[in-house]
């Protein structure tokens, strides 16, 4: 996995409840990602960030017909529109595209963008299911939402920009703790294979690591990876918004992705770095290495 590699902003916080997460792009550079992927032989390139519009001036209550209680759902959909032709056309360019939030609702744009021309697997490294919909969410806020928007769940089946076509037999959810009761629900009635914290306790981290992508690979051209930083422990990772105790370690991150980077990945996104939130930059820098893990770095 070396090669051209393109970098793509999305400072975009109209997905969560928290300020900041805006501001992830920006700290992830700063922390020395550029370095690190020419350290590995990529040659990248940075294309900026997307245009997103600030919550001031978006409207939290304008809805799409049919989408219910999703906020800044029209300004979300404009942002993923734009971002899956951005990713779609990196690979088209043959280039890998690494996407960085901003908050989770971008994955709804990264993955239609690398699902447009092939069949994928979608990899979701995350504390939480985010498999809420409009009509389930406890909060409104789309972040919640984005495995049920690209598989087309719920009133997102019926929009015209959230649906991938990825099969839901060939998604993972990997570390996941925190779970709604309507997304527990949904998520049994679901095709999609759930690895809780639980199963890493039990089994270790490589041992799951390597059935989701075994699961996400399984008749696929290439598998997504989706890297929420709340999937570590806030101990390790401080600056984000939705904190949940119980995570994976640092070294246990740093096996999952090494793992990872030994399969067929065709794009990535790193998501939900909050610097006011953190310390010292410390969850940007722990975001670029586990980029660098993921994208093939070992100590030997």
């Amino acid at each position: 996995m070396t090669g051209p590699l393109r970098i793509i902003g999305v400072p975009m916080d109209l997905g969560a409840d928290r300020r900041g997460v805006d501001m992830g792009p920006s700290a992830i550079r700063y922390a020395g990602l550029g370095d690190e992927l020419t350290a590995l032989d990529y040659d990248p390139s940075d294309v900026g960030d997307l245009p997103v519009t600030h919550p001031e001036v978006g409207d939290p209550d304008a809805v799409e017909p049919a989408t219910g209680h999703a906020k800044y759902v029209a300004e979300v959909r404009d942002v993923c529109t734009r971002l899956a032709d951005e990713v779609s056309e990196t690979l088209a360019d043959g280039a890998f595209p690494l996407v960085l939030g901003g908050d989770h609702s971008i994955a709804i744009g990264s993955v239609n963008g690398s699902a447009r021309d092939a069949d994928i697997g979608v990899v979701w490294f995350d504390a939480h299911a985010d498999f809420n919909t409009p009509a389930t969410t406890p909060s409104g806020n789309v972040h919640g939402m984005p495995v049920a928007a690209f598989l087309g769940e719920g009133e997102f089946a019926d929009s015209d920009w959230a649906p991938a076509g990825v099969d839901p037999s060939n998604v993972a959810l990997v570390g996941i703790r925190s779970v709604d009761a309507s997304e527990r629900a949904a998520l049994a009635d679901s095709d999609v294979t759930v690895f809780t914290m639980s199963d890493i306790d039990e089994r270790g981290i490589t041992d799951v690591t390597e059935d989701a992508l075994d699961v996400a690979s399984d008749g696929t051209d290439g598998i997504h990876v989706s890297l929420d930083l709340d999937w570590l422990d806030p101990n390790e990772a401080p600056g984000v918004g939705t904190p949940v105790r119980g995570g994976v370690t640092y070294r246990e991150a740093h096996a999952a992705l090494e793992r990872t980077a030994q399969r067929d990945v065709r794009s990535m996104e790193v998501v939900e770095v909050n610097p006011i939130l953190d310390r010292s930059n410390r969850t940007a820098e722990l975001a670029v290495e586990l980029a660098a893990s993921g994208l093939g770095k070992r100590i030997i």
